[in-house]
């Protein structure tokens, strides 16, 4: 299956780019995609004053764009004629020139080593979770110390169904693309596909304090009831994606399939250490209609405490914050 057609590589200066781009020039080959590699450099000062000489913003930026495109040409030269690469340097704000990049070329997907943030060690750095949040494309986050061939992904699904008709076909959709893409990636690198859904019964805790006066087999039975229902939703999520992928089967790549009692935001985490996966592939947005969240809560938090590589998706639809004439 050619998933991707028009991939984008973001270069970090000041990290090691080599696993990350590897995985995009793999990725370009197996779907014969296109392949840009951006690099974004700040914005220059107005002027640069040296030993008494006075260099224009224009004959610094020009020098400055060239130094840089010159190292682009060189990490794309030593792959030899393989495969055809577009090159590009972009001037302004990180996540800001990358989402326009996006915006005006139609790229399907961007991939850059992840930056290690500051805050409690958190493995995203702050450019990285304005794309989590703002991209209107997939988002491929890849350590620095990522292995080349992943052993491991674990595909993180939500199939409640106490969400309004419109935002439960939403999610609904984005399930199928994260199981799609996540299918995808272990067939291409021979990996083993982990699915987890992480479910609660509302209400337990309330209900098992004694001034309810609840019966514990009552208490019980409600919450196998929620547990059935989220093993049906996952079994026929399964079935639904195992007839829309033609290429292979969801059966035969045998996916092992996690269904936790406890929050997403505590089980999914420790899932992924446990498993020592590779890479997690999982939505990001919350639910529609709250005006100015481009990101849910709990993706937020289970993205603040992964330690491995992220896919990071969008449902259909998704508009960025971002325009061309910000």
């Amino acid at each position: 299956m050619q998933r991707f057609k028009n991939i984008l590589y973001v270069v970090v200066s000041d990290a090691v780019n080599g696993v990350a781009f590897d995985h995009a020039v793999t990725l370009a080959n197996n779907n014969q995609a296109r392949l840009t590699v951006v690099e974004v450099i700040d914005k220059t000062p107005s002027n640069i004053k040296l030993s008494g000489r006075t260099l224009s913003t224009k004959t610094f930026c020009e020098k400055l764009v060239a130094e840089h495109q010159q190292k682009l040409q060189a990490l794309v030269s030593a792959l030899g004629k393989n495969i055809e690469i577009q090159t590009k340097i972009l001037i302004g704000t990180p996540f800001l020139e990358v989402i326009r990049q996006i915006i005006r070329n139609k790229h399907d997907l961007v991939i850059k080593t992840a930056e290690s943030g500051r805050l409690l060690d958190r493995i995203f750095g702050s450019d990285d979770m304005h794309l989590l949040r703002k991209c209107p494309c997939p988002v491929w986050l890849i350590k620095s110390k990522s292995p080349q061939n992943y052993q491991r992904i674990l595909a993180a699904v939500d199939i409640a169904d106490d969400y309004q008709q419109g935002e439960l076909n939403t999610s609904h959709l984005l399930n199928l693309q994260i199981l799609e893409m996540a299918s995808s990636l272990v067939s291409s690198k021979f990996a083993k596909l982990h699915i987890v859904n992480a479910w609660e019964a509302i209400g337990e805790g309330i209900l098992r304090s004694a001034s309810t006066g609840s019966q514990e087999e009552d208490i019980a039975a409600y919450v196998e009831e929620v547990r059935l229902q989220h093993l049906q939703n996952l079994n026929l999520l399964m079935n639904e994606t195992t007839k829309k992928i033609e290429y292979k089967t969801l059966n035969a790549l045998n996916p092992q399939l996690h269904l936790l009692k406890g929050s997403p935001d505590e089980e999914i985490p420790l899932l992924s250490r446990k498993m020592d996966a590779d890479l997690v592939v999982m939505g990001t947005v919350a639910r529609t209609g709250i005006s100015g969240f481009f990101i849910g809560n709990t993706a937020e938090t289970i993205l603040n405490q992964l330690d491995c590589s992220v896919l990071a998706i969008k449902p259909q639809g998704f508009q960025t914050p971002v325009t061309l004439g910000d």
